[in-house]
């Protein structure tokens, strides 16, 4: 059942057709300093298979310098990457056996973060040990738990089945990655931001709702083919349930709709924070194979979506880049739930003991979209009348 809006959830003024003192007053923007705290939870950091090649990686996470390397064993390390004898910098030194070893003096650390051996030294000193993050390799992607209080991964808080991963009936990953100079609120928001989708990416939603629970923010949209779009070969109408499972990663089904057949695609979208103000956003595409689809056309359809959702994040930095942080955005009523979507974020960057029940009860909310589809088929029709077509061919050589 949809959960009707609280006050601070949409900030409109209630009295603003007689209160003329607040009619006048000057909307003033809020923005504290953000948070130099990590969220809590497990964190995608990029493909497996790309560390796999038993040399140590660097990876920039954090607020700190991570190097990242596969055993003998098989398994996949996270340490810190500066060595804890005279600040060697391990993701420039040499896998050896189950151990990285420092290219200063030879320390030999273990993915347990303790140091192994020494080799020109009668023993090992009982402190030698450097910091170590909990990883896990789930559908060919490669995950390390973050937390502040250093406590072990939270059992209910696993990442869940990722549709077509490891599946012969699915594509491989089509995946990228883009490094943003921003904080990383500001892609969580847009799980609520329908009109967004609109107007910078230039989908037609008309039907559009989340539900947040627990550690888990989803949003459920369905949308249709925009007239005043030239891309050949999109489809009818499509439809998406995409879900953040923990601070940093969401699984989208996709369905899109051709009429005669469909095609269905898992998307990724997650990320890591590189720092307060920087954070690096990754994208993977799956595509189902099937008899409208053949395997050798699945590629293809996978590596064109792959490119479009890199389109589509560029429109996203193109407003972040410019943007201002805005903790008190003044809503109206077709907005989504940002204040309570905000509100399910902050469980992350807290204690576990902190954490309130407002932050992780369930909630539900689906957008009025009687007035928005109303607007914005008329805006469609006022560009088509126009010619003013979105990727339409100009001609010329």
């Amino acid at each position: 059942m949809t959960q009707l809006p609280d006050a601070d959830t949409f900030e409109i003024e209630r009295d603003e057709m007689t209160d003329t003192a607040t009619e006048d007053a000057v909307r003033t923007i809020e923005a504290a300093d953000v948070p130099t705290r990590y969220a809590r939870g497990w964190h995608c950091i990029g493909l497996a298979s790309n560390f796999s090649d038993g040399k140590p990686h660097t990876i920039h996470a954090f607020g700190g310098k991570l190097v990242v390397f596969q055993g003998s064993d098989g398994q996949i390390n996270v340490l810190d990457a500066y060595c804890r004898h005279m600040g060697g910098d391990l993701s420039q030194g040499e896998v050896k056996g189950n151990t990285v070893a420092c290219p200063f003096h030879d320390w030999r650390w273990g993915g347990d973060g303790r140091c192994k051996e020494i080799p020109y030294a009668r023993r090992v000193p009982l402190r030698a040990r450097t910091q170590a993050w909990p990883t896990m390799i789930h559908g060919g992607l490669l995950f390390v738990w973050n937390d502040p209080e250093g406590n072990p991964p939270i059992p209910e808080q696993m990442i869940p089945e990722i549709k077509g991963a490891n599946d012969d009936g699915w594509t491989d990953w089509a995946w990228n990655e883009i490094e943003i100079d921003t904080n990383c609120r500001e892609v969580i928001d847009n799980v609520v931001d329908m009109a967004h989708f609109f107007y910078i990416h230039f989908s037609f939603p008309n039907y559009f709702r989340n539900v947040f629970e627990k550690h888990v923010a989803t949003q459920y949209m369905k949308g249709q083919a925009r007239e005043d779009i030239f891309v050949p070969g999109k489809p009818k109408s499509s439809s998406s349930v995409a879900a953040y499972f923990g601070p940093s990663f969401m699984i989208d089904d996709l369905d899109y709709n051709y009429g005669d057949y469909s095609s269905q695609i898992t998307l990724i979208n997650c990320h890591y924070p590189v720092n307060e103000n920087k954070f690096v956003l990754m994208y993977g595409i799956l595509v189902k194979i099937g008899d409208h689809l053949p395997r050798e056309q699945a590629i293809e359809v996978a590596k064109k979506n792959e490119i479009g959702v890199g389109v589509g994040f560029n429109q996203d930095i193109a407003i972040w880049k410019n943007k201002t942080r805005i903790d008190n955005p003044l809503l109206c009523e077709q907005d989504g739930p940002v204040y309570q979507l905000r509100r399910w974020y902050e469980q992350f960057y807290v204690d576990v003991a902190d954490i309130q029940s407002e932050m992780v009860n369930r909630f539900e909310f689906e957008i009025d979209t009687e007035r928005p589809v109303e607007a914005w088929k008329a805006q469609v029709a006022e560009n088509v009348a126009k010619g003013r077509l979105v990727g339409a061919p100009t001609g010329g050589s």
